[in-house]
Protein backbone atom coordinates (compact mmCIF):
# COMPACT_ATOMS: atom_id res chain seq x y z
CA UNK A 1 0.00 0.00 0.00
CA UNK A 2 1.23 3.65 -1.00
CA UNK A 3 0.65 6.65 1.21
CA UNK A 4 -0.29 10.03 -1.01
CA UNK A 5 3.17 10.82 -1.39
CA UNK A 6 3.73 7.50 -3.08
CA UNK A 7 3.00 6.85 -6.62
CA UNK A 8 1.04 4.06 -7.77
CA UNK A 9 1.59 2.20 -11.38
CA UNK A 10 -0.48 3.48 -14.09
CA UNK A 11 -2.70 1.85 -16.60
CA UNK A 12 -3.72 2.15 -20.28
CA UNK A 13 -7.42 3.48 -20.48
CA UNK A 14 -9.91 1.39 -21.44
CA UNK A 15 -9.76 -0.52 -25.06
CA UNK A 16 -11.89 1.13 -27.92
CA UNK A 17 -14.73 -0.93 -28.36
CA UNK A 18 -15.05 -2.29 -25.05
CA UNK A 19 -17.33 -0.01 -23.06
CA UNK A 20 -20.54 -1.70 -23.42
CA UNK A 21 -18.98 -5.03 -22.11
CA UNK A 22 -17.07 -3.20 -19.22
CA UNK A 23 -20.72 -1.36 -18.24
CA UNK A 24 -21.55 -4.52 -16.76
CA UNK A 25 -18.67 -4.40 -14.21
CA UNK A 26 -18.38 -1.07 -13.85
CA UNK A 27 -20.87 0.10 -11.08
CA UNK A 28 -20.45 -3.13 -9.24
CA UNK A 29 -20.86 -6.30 -10.94
CA UNK A 30 -19.60 -8.79 -8.10
CA UNK A 31 -18.56 -11.83 -10.04
CA UNK A 32 -12.51 -14.95 14.49
CA UNK A 33 -13.58 -17.41 16.30
CA UNK A 34 -12.82 -17.33 19.77
CA UNK A 35 -9.28 -17.19 21.06
CA UNK A 36 -8.43 -21.45 22.16
CA UNK A 37 -9.96 -22.93 25.24
CA UNK A 38 -11.88 -19.23 25.27
CA UNK A 39 -16.03 -20.32 25.10
CA UNK A 40 -17.63 -17.59 22.98
CA UNK A 41 -20.66 -16.56 25.23
CA UNK A 42 -23.70 -15.34 22.98
CA UNK A 43 -25.29 -11.91 22.53
CA UNK A 44 -28.21 -11.68 24.92
CA UNK A 45 -31.18 -10.58 22.67
CA UNK A 46 -34.22 -10.57 25.39
CA UNK A 47 -35.42 -6.93 24.84
CA UNK A 48 -37.51 -5.17 27.88
CA UNK A 49 -38.65 -2.60 25.06
CA UNK A 50 -39.99 -2.88 21.46
CA UNK A 51 -37.99 -1.85 18.41
CA UNK A 52 -37.60 1.95 18.40
CA UNK A 53 -38.45 3.60 14.77
CA UNK A 54 -36.07 6.36 12.87
CA UNK A 55 -36.91 9.55 12.68
CA UNK A 56 -38.38 8.64 8.74
CA UNK A 57 -41.19 6.17 9.98
CA UNK A 58 -38.50 3.63 9.16
CA UNK A 59 -38.92 0.39 12.00
CA UNK A 60 -37.48 -2.67 11.71
CA UNK A 61 -40.35 -5.53 11.56
CA UNK A 62 -38.86 -9.00 12.06
CA UNK A 63 -35.43 -9.88 13.39
CA UNK A 64 -34.48 -13.30 12.84
CA UNK A 65 -31.21 -14.86 14.05
CA UNK A 66 -28.83 -17.21 12.18
CA UNK A 67 -26.43 -17.61 14.62
CA UNK A 68 -25.02 -16.68 18.47
CA UNK A 69 -23.58 -13.38 16.91
CA UNK A 70 -25.68 -13.16 13.49
CA UNK A 71 -29.23 -11.81 12.83
CA UNK A 72 -30.99 -10.47 9.54
CA UNK A 73 -33.72 -7.85 10.36
CA UNK A 74 -36.47 -6.25 8.48
CA UNK A 75 -36.65 -2.63 7.97
CA UNK A 76 -39.54 -0.99 6.78
CA UNK A 77 -38.71 1.64 4.60
CA UNK A 78 -40.12 5.11 3.55
CA UNK A 79 -37.51 6.16 1.74
CA UNK A 80 -37.48 3.30 -0.20
CA UNK A 81 -41.16 2.38 -0.42
CA UNK A 82 -40.58 -1.19 0.39
CA UNK A 83 -39.23 -3.81 3.30
CA UNK A 84 -35.70 -4.40 2.97
CA UNK A 85 -33.33 -6.67 5.11
CA UNK A 86 -29.92 -5.82 6.66
CA UNK A 87 -27.58 -8.25 8.40
CA UNK A 88 -25.72 -7.42 11.61
CA UNK A 89 -22.68 -9.13 13.19
CA UNK A 90 -23.12 -8.42 16.96
CA UNK A 91 -19.89 -8.83 19.23
CA UNK A 92 -19.89 -11.49 21.89
CA UNK A 93 -20.26 -9.54 24.72
CA UNK A 94 -23.41 -7.63 23.67
CA UNK A 95 -26.47 -7.83 25.47
CA UNK A 96 -29.94 -6.22 24.61
CA UNK A 97 -30.05 -4.80 27.97
CA UNK A 98 -26.69 -2.95 27.70
CA UNK A 99 -26.06 0.56 28.24
CA UNK A 100 -22.47 0.55 26.82
CA UNK A 101 -22.27 0.75 23.07
CA UNK A 102 -20.33 -0.59 20.52
CA UNK A 103 -18.05 1.11 18.05
CA UNK A 104 -19.71 0.04 14.31
CA UNK A 105 -18.27 -0.81 10.65
CA UNK A 106 -20.90 -0.55 7.61
CA UNK A 107 -20.16 -2.93 4.75
CA UNK A 108 -21.63 -1.69 1.18
CA UNK A 109 -22.23 -4.22 -1.18
CA UNK A 110 -21.33 -3.69 -4.99
CA UNK A 111 -24.67 -4.02 -7.48
CA UNK A 112 -26.08 -7.18 -9.04
CA UNK A 113 -25.60 -8.31 -5.57
CA UNK A 114 -27.54 -8.04 -2.26
CA UNK A 115 -27.12 -7.45 1.71
CA UNK A 116 -25.49 -11.26 1.83
CA UNK A 117 -23.05 -10.08 -0.46
CA UNK A 118 -19.95 -9.98 1.96
CA UNK A 119 -20.78 -12.56 3.96
CA UNK A 120 -21.16 -15.14 0.93
CA UNK A 121 -17.64 -14.09 -0.01
CA UNK A 122 -15.61 -13.53 2.37
CA UNK A 123 -14.85 -14.37 6.18
CA UNK A 124 -16.37 -10.86 7.75
CA UNK A 125 -17.88 -13.11 10.38
CA UNK A 126 -14.38 -14.35 11.27
CA UNK A 127 -12.51 -10.75 11.42
CA UNK A 128 -15.55 -9.24 12.96
CA UNK A 129 -14.89 -11.95 15.98
CA UNK A 130 -11.75 -10.82 16.37
CA UNK A 131 -12.60 -7.54 17.45
CA UNK A 132 -15.44 -5.94 19.63
CA UNK A 133 -17.25 -4.15 17.09
CA UNK A 134 -20.53 -3.96 15.55
CA UNK A 135 -20.72 -4.82 11.82
CA UNK A 136 -24.02 -3.78 9.65
CA UNK A 137 -24.69 -4.92 5.88
CA UNK A 138 -27.21 -2.95 4.44
CA UNK A 139 -29.21 -3.88 1.66
CA UNK A 140 -28.27 -1.56 -1.12
CA UNK A 141 -29.58 -3.59 -4.72
CA UNK A 142 -28.80 -1.54 -7.68
CA UNK A 143 -29.87 2.06 -5.95
CA UNK A 144 -26.35 3.67 -7.22
CA UNK A 145 -26.24 4.51 -3.13
CA UNK A 146 -27.98 7.56 -4.36
CA UNK A 147 -31.24 9.56 -3.76
CA UNK A 148 -33.19 9.03 -7.01
CA UNK A 149 -33.62 11.96 -9.08
CA UNK A 150 -36.55 11.04 -11.42
CA UNK A 151 -36.36 13.45 -14.01
CA UNK A 152 -36.95 16.38 -10.77
CA UNK A 153 -39.59 14.91 -9.06
CA UNK A 154 -37.20 12.95 -6.65
CA UNK A 155 -39.24 10.77 -4.80
CA UNK A 156 -38.22 6.80 -3.72
CA UNK A 157 -36.02 5.26 -3.84
CA UNK A 158 -33.95 7.50 -1.49
CA UNK A 159 -31.00 4.89 -1.02
CA UNK A 160 -29.16 7.43 0.65
CA UNK A 161 -31.21 8.52 2.97
CA UNK A 162 -32.05 4.38 3.92
CA UNK A 163 -28.26 4.10 4.53
CA UNK A 164 -27.14 7.22 6.32
CA UNK A 165 -30.38 8.23 8.04
CA UNK A 166 -32.77 5.29 8.27
CA UNK A 167 -30.33 2.28 8.95
CA UNK A 168 -27.64 4.12 11.38
CA UNK A 169 -30.60 5.83 13.74
CA UNK A 170 -32.14 1.77 13.54
CA UNK A 171 -28.87 -0.17 14.73
CA UNK A 172 -27.90 3.03 17.24
CA UNK A 173 -31.42 2.51 18.41
CA UNK A 174 -32.20 -0.83 18.81
CA UNK A 175 -28.57 -2.81 18.64
CA UNK A 176 -26.57 -0.64 21.14
CA UNK A 177 -23.73 0.90 17.70
CA UNK A 178 -22.65 3.71 18.83
CA UNK A 179 -20.85 6.93 16.64
CA UNK A 180 -17.51 5.80 16.26
CA UNK A 181 -17.98 4.48 12.45
CA UNK A 182 -16.17 3.37 9.47
CA UNK A 183 -17.46 2.18 6.29
CA UNK A 184 -16.05 -0.07 3.62
CA UNK A 185 -17.72 -1.02 0.34
CA UNK A 186 -16.61 -3.03 -3.15
CA UNK A 187 -17.65 -1.77 -6.27
CA UNK A 188 -20.46 0.69 -6.02
CA UNK A 189 -20.38 -0.05 -2.50
CA UNK A 190 -16.93 1.65 -2.69
CA UNK A 191 -18.30 4.74 -3.88
CA UNK A 192 -21.13 4.95 -1.90
CA UNK A 193 -18.78 4.59 1.07
CA UNK A 194 -16.35 7.37 -0.24
CA UNK A 195 -19.54 9.75 -1.31
CA UNK A 196 -21.98 9.07 2.50
CA UNK A 197 -17.94 10.48 4.45
CA UNK A 198 -17.65 12.98 1.56
CA UNK A 199 -21.19 14.49 1.97
CA UNK A 200 -21.79 13.77 5.51
CA UNK A 201 -18.35 15.01 7.41
CA UNK A 202 -17.65 13.37 10.34
CA UNK A 203 -20.05 10.57 9.88
CA UNK A 204 -17.20 8.18 9.44
CA UNK A 205 -13.49 8.23 11.02
CA UNK A 206 -12.36 5.88 8.64
CA UNK A 207 -13.46 4.94 5.11
CA UNK A 208 -12.53 2.47 2.51
CA UNK A 209 -13.06 1.65 -1.10
CA UNK A 210 -12.09 -1.31 -3.15
CA UNK A 211 -12.65 -1.07 -7.26
CA UNK A 212 -15.55 2.16 -6.13
CA UNK A 213 -15.66 4.39 -9.37
CA UNK A 214 -14.16 7.58 -7.92
CA UNK A 215 -15.09 9.99 -10.86
CA UNK A 216 -18.19 9.33 -12.23
CA UNK A 217 -17.90 12.43 -15.45
CA UNK A 218 -14.60 10.82 -16.42
CA UNK A 219 -14.02 10.50 -19.92
CA UNK A 220 -16.22 7.77 -21.10
CA UNK A 221 -17.71 6.67 -17.45
CA UNK A 222 -21.32 8.48 -17.93
CA UNK A 223 -22.19 6.20 -20.73
CA UNK A 224 -20.57 2.98 -19.00
CA UNK A 225 -23.04 4.15 -15.83
CA UNK A 226 -26.09 4.23 -17.79
CA UNK A 227 -25.50 1.20 -19.91
CA UNK A 228 -24.96 -0.51 -16.65
CA UNK A 229 -28.24 0.92 -15.37
CA UNK A 230 -30.39 -0.21 -18.23
CA UNK A 231 -28.37 -3.24 -18.23
CA UNK A 232 -29.70 -3.99 -14.74
CA UNK A 233 -33.89 -3.11 -15.86
CA UNK A 234 -34.16 0.45 -15.05
CA UNK A 235 -34.09 4.04 -16.52
CA UNK A 236 -30.48 4.83 -17.41
CA UNK A 237 -30.99 8.59 -16.52
CA UNK A 238 -33.48 8.41 -13.41
CA UNK A 239 -30.48 8.50 -10.91
CA UNK A 240 -28.50 11.07 -11.78
CA UNK A 241 -30.44 12.80 -14.41
CA UNK A 242 -29.36 13.95 -17.96
CA UNK A 243 -25.54 14.48 -17.89
CA UNK A 244 -25.69 17.81 -18.92
CA UNK A 245 -29.20 18.92 -18.36
CA UNK A 246 -28.66 17.97 -14.15
CA UNK A 247 -25.35 18.05 -14.21
CA UNK A 248 -24.84 19.39 -10.66
CA UNK A 249 -26.67 16.53 -9.77
CA UNK A 250 -23.99 14.31 -10.92
CA UNK A 251 -21.82 16.58 -9.25
CA UNK A 252 -23.67 16.29 -5.92
CA UNK A 253 -23.09 12.58 -6.26
CA UNK A 254 -19.30 12.32 -7.75
CA UNK A 255 -16.23 11.61 -5.07
CA UNK A 256 -13.70 13.71 -7.43
CA UNK A 257 -16.10 16.57 -7.06
CA UNK A 258 -16.88 15.96 -2.96
CA UNK A 259 -13.05 15.18 -2.52
CA UNK A 260 -12.10 18.74 -0.46
CA UNK A 261 -15.20 17.77 2.31
CA UNK A 262 -12.91 14.64 2.96
CA UNK A 263 -10.43 16.12 4.74
CA UNK A 264 -10.71 15.12 8.28
CA UNK A 265 -11.46 11.72 7.15
CA UNK A 266 -9.11 8.87 7.40
CA UNK A 267 -9.85 7.76 3.30
CA UNK A 268 -8.08 4.50 1.64
CA UNK A 269 -9.40 3.54 -2.17
CA UNK A 270 -7.92 0.70 -3.93
CA UNK A 271 -8.16 -0.53 -7.13
CA UNK A 272 -6.32 -2.38 -10.15
CA UNK A 273 -5.14 -0.30 -13.02
CA UNK A 274 -3.79 -2.46 -15.77
CA UNK A 275 -6.54 -4.68 -16.80
CA UNK A 276 -4.70 -7.89 -16.25
CA UNK A 277 -5.34 -10.49 -14.20
CA UNK A 278 -3.50 -10.66 -10.46
CA UNK A 279 -3.63 -13.33 -7.67
CA UNK A 280 -5.90 -15.65 -7.26
CA UNK A 281 -8.04 -14.16 -10.58
CA UNK A 282 -10.33 -16.98 -12.49
CA UNK A 283 -8.24 -17.72 -15.51
CA UNK A 284 -9.58 -15.09 -18.39
CA UNK A 285 -8.81 -13.98 -21.81
CA UNK A 286 -7.58 -10.35 -22.55
CA UNK A 287 -11.37 -9.32 -23.57
CA UNK A 288 -12.85 -10.62 -20.50
CA UNK A 289 -15.46 -7.84 -18.93
CA UNK A 290 -13.98 -8.15 -15.63
CA UNK A 291 -10.36 -7.13 -16.68
CA UNK A 292 -12.23 -4.10 -18.89
CA UNK A 293 -13.89 -3.16 -16.40
CA UNK A 294 -11.55 -2.98 -13.84
CA UNK A 295 -9.19 -1.01 -15.93
CA UNK A 296 -11.58 1.66 -16.20
CA UNK A 297 -12.89 1.69 -12.91
CA UNK A 298 -8.58 1.93 -12.06
CA UNK A 299 -8.40 5.39 -14.45
CA UNK A 300 -10.94 6.88 -11.85
CA UNK A 301 -8.67 5.61 -8.71
CA UNK A 302 -5.95 7.03 -10.31
CA UNK A 303 -7.33 10.59 -11.27
CA UNK A 304 -8.76 10.84 -7.53
CA UNK A 305 -5.72 9.91 -6.24
CA UNK A 306 -4.06 13.07 -8.01
CA UNK A 307 -7.23 15.14 -7.25
CA UNK A 308 -6.29 14.35 -3.57
CA UNK A 309 -2.77 15.34 -4.28
CA UNK A 310 -3.65 18.58 -5.80
CA UNK A 311 -5.91 19.39 -2.43
CA UNK A 312 -3.49 18.12 -0.02
CA UNK A 313 -6.02 15.75 1.08
CA UNK A 314 -4.21 12.58 3.17
CA UNK A 315 -5.16 9.06 1.78
CA UNK A 316 -3.59 5.67 1.65
CA UNK A 317 -3.83 4.09 -1.69
CA UNK A 318 -3.32 0.57 -3.05
CA UNK A 319 -3.03 0.93 -6.77
CA UNK A 320 -2.26 -2.66 -7.32
CA UNK A 321 -1.94 -2.61 -11.02
CA UNK A 322 -2.71 -6.54 -12.14
CA UNK A 323 -6.27 -7.16 -10.74
CA UNK A 324 -9.75 -8.56 -11.77
CA UNK A 325 -13.15 -6.79 -10.88
CA UNK A 326 -13.70 -9.30 -8.27
CA UNK A 327 -13.52 -10.94 -4.84
CA UNK A 328 -10.34 -12.77 -5.11
CA UNK A 329 -8.41 -9.17 -5.04
CA UNK A 330 -11.11 -7.39 -2.58
CA UNK A 331 -11.15 -9.70 -0.58
CA UNK A 332 -7.22 -9.97 -0.26
CA UNK A 333 -7.18 -5.81 0.55
CA UNK A 334 -10.15 -6.11 2.98
CA UNK A 335 -8.17 -8.29 5.15
CA UNK A 336 -5.21 -6.40 5.04
CA UNK A 337 -7.19 -2.77 5.69
CA UNK A 338 -9.60 -4.37 8.32
CA UNK A 339 -7.31 -4.28 11.38
CA UNK A 340 -6.78 -0.58 10.58
CA UNK A 341 -10.67 0.32 10.14
CA UNK A 342 -10.95 -1.11 13.53
CA UNK A 343 -8.06 0.72 14.80
CA UNK A 344 -9.58 3.80 13.83
CA UNK A 345 -12.97 3.03 15.48
CA UNK A 346 -11.31 1.78 18.68
CA UNK A 347 -12.55 -1.41 18.53
CA UNK A 348 -10.95 -3.91 21.27
CA UNK A 349 -8.74 -6.59 19.77
CA UNK A 350 -10.21 -9.81 21.33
Amino acid sequence: MTRHEGRSRTGRGPRAGALLAAAALVMGMTAVAAPPGTAAAAPTFTRAQPFRPADTGARITAETRLGPQEVDITIESPSLGRSVKTRILLPRDWRADATATWPVLYAYHGGQDDYTSWPRNTDIEGWAAGYDAIVVMPEAADGAYADWYNYGFRGTPKWETFHTKEVVQLVERNYHAGTARAAIGDSAGGQGAITYAAKYPGMFRHVASLSGVLWLRAPGMPSLIMATNALNGQDPIAIYGFLVLNAANWRAHDPYELAPRLAGTKVFFSSGTTGNPGPGDPDAPPWDVGLFGEQAVGATNLAFRDRLDRLGVPYTADLYGDGRHNWPAWTRVASRVWPDLMASIGAREL
